[in-house]
């Protein structure tokens, strides 16, 4: 992987765009989830650009597995006169009745319109985001019912899906969505520890080595509390703390080497899990 960006557009993606394009006409407002972890690296370039000018939310979902000051600050940095940037929670359904009420409130003066007309209807919505950010999960939250397929893994939303979420509110769901080409390798090395792009296609020693390194220079205490370690070994080269950490955790084979997928494995779940702590690898 060094020296080679990571590049992963499944065929799939490509109708998506197509899909999102199609339907836009359908839908009254856009929700647009990015993983509060990775709030920069999370966001498709290419989204803005499809929605041409559609009212939007920006709902920066798992927002409590990211650091709590970072989020504020993204929040602030994401907000707008025409779109609000809102902190959810899709497993623990946190922030949903705020998305209602940003909606309504973006959408007021049409719906203002409507009702002078006599007209009732529910905001239609448009729900957008990479692969693996929760929007199935947060369609099922505001439904208050398992109506839109979920798993805790890129590419399982394969079609467009249309689910009532109460009286006032419908929700299109629409395929995760990546972009054809990372511009720069920081975006990529994020997307993968995240598990926005499929571990099975990815070396995950190394996007684990990786990992060590960056939670290393963000959070170091972290490190050193989870896994027993010593202030000087923080100052290992990642690979090295890597090592160590495997050692710690007693992830040996019968010459007493690290079991590097095992240790891989091991990392990435307990980052994903939020169990190392609350860690955003994005700066605002």
């Amino acid at each position: 992987m060094p020296g080679n960006l990571i590049q992963w557009f499944p065929g799939h993606m490509a109708l998506t765009r197509r899909l999102i394009k199609e339907h836009l006409p359908e839908v009254d407002i856009v929700f647009e989830l990015l993983d509060a972890r990775i709030p920069s690296s999370s966001r498709n370039p290419e989204i803005q650009n499809l929605l041409n000018g559609k009212p939007s939310l920006i709902l920066l979902n798992k927002a409590d597995l990211a650091d709590p000051q970072q989020n504020a600050a993204f929040v602030r940095a994401l907000s707008t006169d025409k779109t609000k940037a809102i902190l959810v929670d899709c497993k623990k359904g946190k922030g949903l009745e705020e998305i209602r009420a940003a909606a309504s409130n973006t959408l007021k003066e049409k719906w203002d319109r409507y009702r002078e007309k006599g007209i009732s209807k529910p905001i239609r919505a448009m729900v957008v985001g990479i692969p693996n950010v929760g929007k199935s999960t947060l369609i099922n939250q505001l439904a208050g019912s398992k109506k839109a397929q979920t798993e805790n893994r890129p590419g399982v939303t394969k079609t467009k899906q249309w689910v009532k979420a109460g009286k006032d509110l419908e929700l299109l769901d629409m395929p995760g969505v990546l972009w054809p080409k990372f511009d720069d390798q920081k975006t990529a090395e994020n997307l993968a520890m995240t598990g926005a792009i499929k571990d099975s296609i990815l070396q995950s020693e190394e996007i684990a080595v990786l990992l060590c390194g960056r939670i290393a220079a963000l959070y170091p205490e972290f490190l050193t509390a989870r896994y027993h370690l010593a202030p000087e070994d923080l100052e290992k080269e990642p690979y090295e703390l890597f090592l160590k950490i495997g050692k710690k955790r007693g992830l040996l084979q019968s010459r007493g080497e690290v079991n590097e997928p095992r240790c891989a494995a091991m990392l990435l779940d307990e980052f994903r899990s939020g169990a190392i702590g609350r860690i955003t690898l994005d700066t605002d």
